[in-house]
């Protein structure tokens, strides 16, 4: 064996002690999950541990060598780095070899992704969630419509309307789906806090407040006592404003402004505006409140959101949890979610915050105290909290950590929004739409063109579902090769064959 074949052994066998070694140091933590998540429990350690290394260098030691540069091994990263190993001439007997390969990744994961969104149609494309309006309640048409034209889950959020609204549409999708034969699953959003602006002193009349780059002005609990003459906005949710630390930021209306904490009080704090981007600074009532940089102490599973429990267990398929940040409410509401039975709904966890991103492995870990969950990538509120330029990085970490755990992913928030709203989609919001591809399902927001988003998204993701399952490219024959090997080719100073309009992939 060539010494740079020798050299890549010694590192493969370094890395593959050092993923040991970090299983043995959380197998506490690997033996309180569900016997069904072990499995899945054990590869998120293994993998985690792999991307504690800087492994760049290497991988193109790899790839020159010809072996896999572990680029796709998320779903089994130990076993696929043990067949590298092999390739390198290490002995490995089997009883040493990780069971968890690429087979049995993917049938839990596919298995996973069928119990939370049915059945899968077509291969290629991912389960296609649709939100739903306060106007479907009544109209079994629209439904109809909706299932016929592909969707495979309807979401309720539970923010809007009330549960005799929800249980009317619960009737008309239980209807549609055995009128058309179509299998269709019930998602239940729980509503979570609700951090929306309350205009309080000068503006309030008018329901709107002018706010300027580099202004004063105040945030406070509404019980809190201020002069009405100044400009005031308050929160809806009580005991934020005791969490504030001065230069923590605090971001209003998706982020069109921001402002930073100067100086923090019990019910009330002065906030500076650093950014006011629409060109009318108009600050709104009902607008939503981020704050990126603050640990809330607040509970993510209001009151409300535990009134609604026992609707969740006798209607929805799935229930998810927003605004999630602590493995402690992830265990909360798995338990709450218990039926007399013993059986639980199956949970989605609602990444959608910066803690939620920071802490998602341990979230998963205590998601995998049931046998079956899911993640969503709520890319709403995530935009906001993380920015807007990280976005597409975190939401790719996202996806590999999932997959990693064997976690199907729901791919949430303003998909195709631009042809959902005015019947013209965007070029920037098909790519948008392609990456969605990564996912198990596809979230749709509501919307007047949901028929023709549905028929686009399916073509789109049918078209790009062809050339990778989550992050590895698969080579499906492509036509402009196809075309080019198959012509003649052009004798000198002749003229080309004119090309085919359609030379994408067969």
């Amino acid at each position: 064996m060539t010494e740079p074949l020798i050299t890549l052994r010694h590192t493969l066998q370094r890395i593959s002690q050092h993923l040991r070694a970090a299983e043995q140091r959380h197998q506490p933590t690997i033996a309180q999950v569900h016997p069904q998540q072990q499995q899945s429990a054990i590869n998120l350690i293994h993998y985690l541990a792999l991307r504690c290394e800087d492994l760049r260098d290497f991988q193109d030691d790899l790839h020159n060598a010809g072996l896999s540069s572990l680029a796709s091994s998320e779903s089994h990263a130990l076993r696929q780095l043990q067949a590298v190993l092999q390739r390198v001439g290490a002995p490995i007997p089997d009883t040493e070899l990780s069971p968890c390969d690429y087979p049995l990744a993917s049938r839990l994961l596919n298995h996973r992704a069928q119990a939370l969104f049915g059945p899968k149609v077509n291969p290629n494309i991912p389960h296609l969630m649709v939100t739903f309006d306060s106007g479907l309640a009544n109209d079994y048409a629209g439904v109809k419509a909706l299932v016929l034209a592909g969707m495979n889950v309807a979401r309720i959020n539970c923010a809007h309307d009330n549960p005799e609204i929800w249980e009317r549409m619960v009737a008309n999708i239980r209807k549609a789906a055995r009128t058309t034969g179509h299998p269709c699953k019930i998602h239940l959003d729980l509503a979570g806090p609700k951090i929306r602006t309350v205009l309080l002193g000068k503006g309030r009349k008018k329901g709107r407040l002018t706010l300027r780059e580099n202004e004063r002005f105040w945030l406070a609990e509404p019980t809190a006592p201020f002069d009405k003459s100044e400009k005031v906005v308050g929160c809806t949710l009580p005991g934020v404003v005791k969490d504030l630390r001065a230069g923590d930021r605090v971001l209003f209306d998706d982020g069109l402004f921001e402002a930073v904490v100067e100086k923090t009080g019990a019910d009330i704090a002065t906030l500076l505006m650093t950014r006011a981007s629409p060109q009318k600074p108009r600050l709104k009532p009902e607008k939503g409140i981020n704050f990126p940089d603050t640990e809330l102490t607040v509970a993510c599973l209001t009151d409300f959101d535990k009134s609604v429990i026992p609707f969740a267990q006798t209607y929805a398929d799935t229930v998810g949890f927003s605004f999630v940040r602590q493995p402690e409410e992830v265990a909360e509401l798995q338990q709450l979610l218990r039926r007399t039975d013993g059986t639980a709904v199956p949970l989605i966890l609602k990444i959608e915050t910066f803690e939620a991103v920071q802490r998602l492995p341990a979230l998963l870990l205590q998601g995998m105290a049931e046998p079956i969950f899911g993640v969503m990538i709520a890319r709403g509120d995530l935009a906001v909290e993380i920015g807007f330029e990280r976005l597409s990085e975190i939401q790719e970490e996202i996806l590999w950590i999932c997959e990693a755990a064997h976690v199907p992913v729901i791919w949430a928030t303003q998909v195709l929004d631009s042809l959902n709203k005015s019947g013209i989609a965007t070029r920037s919001e098909v790519t948008d739409a392609v990456r969605a591809a990564h996912a198990e399902c596809v979230m749709l927001n509501k919307g007047k063109h949901l028929l023709a988003v549905l028929a686009t998204l399916r073509d789109i993701l049918h078209r790009s579902g062809g050339h990778h399952l989550k992050k590895r490219y698969v080579f499906r024959p492509l036509g402009i090769a196809e075309y080019f090997l198959r012509s003649a080719p052009p004798s000198s100073g002749g003229s080309r064959r004119r090309s085919p309009r359609k030379t994408g992939t067969r």
